[in-house]
């Protein structure tokens, strides 16, 4: 039953006073001991029934970095043909209760407008809604909750940093330098075949699939020497704690928010099996983004470098590596000998271990994501020169 704690006392009292007056042969007693009751009787039926009410949630922007503003704007229409009398409600995002709202009392098609701000503290997926809306009587004998309403995401991207985007093309001659996205493009490396999209070329179109399928399949074509970067994300407990591992992701978000922003392929990888490598474009960055909003750590014992990296068809390219303070050289020279470029990022206490320099690997040590993109950027794009780096001994 929805009563309060004053609906409770009441009803109490009343049966204490039925009583008493039956015992003592009092009908005062009993006659407010009806009235009582009868009190309740209305303040239940007042709050049970379900208000006819239009509810329309609008979240802007629907992707936002972690501590920036989320805006969300709630229209509330009466949608029967009686006034609708006023009551507070609240948004429910994730599992943690918003803003209340106030909504005033409304005529028969009348409508009212609240706006509020959703909380963006920490990264994650978040459902915002549905609404839940608390009536009450006059008298504060009763009260219901009932939800009403759909549901809305609101993605909260992890922080990003500014950050270089690296260069990994692979060198055309001696004095040329490195290949750039536009004058590579237009090579004819087929990767794969896939569902026809606007925008596509209609010269690329696979007319056996198409019949096939039964819908436009076009050939989805790819640079060998295009830049490509991949990010290894270390998920493992065991090397990163739960504070580091929230840095060790805006160091990931940073990196390929900013080479997919410079068109380079980029590709997500943990050693608990995520593989994410999205057509480059304009999605490309969110799609990553998405992945990482999600991303929690895994507590298992996989190894740190997972064999799509390590395999006999792998190399080229840049790797980075986002982990904590504690990484094998072992690891890194089996990255060293496969790509062009290799990153070691490592968040946590700085290790004052000896290392062997070398020009294949570069390794920054930092305490959080500001001060690893802070020495990133230290670095020219694809540069060694001064800086600390090398192969753990």
């Amino acid at each position: 039953m929805p009563l309060t704690r004053r609906g409770w006392a009441v009803l109490v009292l009343s049966v204490g006073s039925y009583v008493a007056g039956v015992w003592a042969g009092y009908p005062l007693f009993r006659g407010l001991a009806g009235v009582a009751l009868g009190t309740l009787v209305v303040a239940l039926a007042m709050t049970v029934r379900k208000p006819r009410l239009d509810i329309r949630r609008d979240v802007y922007p629907d992707r936002v970095e972690r501590g920036k503003p989320a805006l969300a704007t709630l229209r509330v229409r009466n949608a029967g043909n009686r006034w609708q009398a006023p009551f507070v409600a609240y948004d429910v995002v994730g599992t943690s209760r918003s803003a209340e709202v106030a909504v005033r009392r409304l005529a028969p098609g009348a409508e009212a407008v609240s706006h509020y701000e959703l909380p963006t503290v920490r990264r994650g997926r978040l459902t915002v809604g549905p609404l839940v809306l608390e009536r009450a009587d006059p008298l504060g004998l009763a009260r219901r909750r009932l939800s009403a309403g759909g549901t809305t995401v609101l993605w909260v991207h992890p922080r990003r940093h500014p950050v270089r985007p690296t260069i990994a093309g692979r060198p055309r001659h001696h004095h040329e330098g490195r290949t750039t996205d536009d004058s590579l493009r237009g090579s004819a490396d087929l990767r794969d075949v896939r569902p026809y999209v606007v925008g596509d070329e209609v010269r690329h179109l696979h007319w056996k699939a198409t019949a096939r399928v039964g819908q436009l399949m076009v050939r989805d074509y790819i640079d060998p020497d295009q830049p490509r970067l991949s990010v290894l994300l270390d998920t493992r407990p065991v090397a990163l704690s739960p504070s580091a591992f929230e840095e060790a992701v805006e160091v990931a978000a940073s990196v390929v928010f900013a080479a997919a922003m410079a068109g380079q392929r980029c590709r997500l990888l943990t050693p608990s099996g995520w593989d994410l490598a999205p057509t480059p474009g304009p999605t490309a960055a969110r799609v990553l983004l998405d992945a990482l909003t999600e991303m929690a750590q895994t507590p298992d014992n996989a190894r740190l470098l997972p064999p799509v990296l390590t395999s006999s068809r792998a190399g080229g390219g840049s790797v980075v590596l986002v982990t904590g303070p504690v990484v094998t050289g072992w690891d890194l020279a089996t990255l060293a000998t496969r790509y062009r470029s290799v990153t070691a990022v490592s968040i946590g206490p700085i290790s004052t271990a000896p290392q062997v320099q070398s020009p294949m690997v570069r390794r920054i040590v930092a305490g959080d994501a500001a001060d690893a993109v802070r020495q990133w950027n230290l670095l020219a794009p694809g540069a060694t020169t001064g800086v600390r780096v090398g192969v753990e001994s």
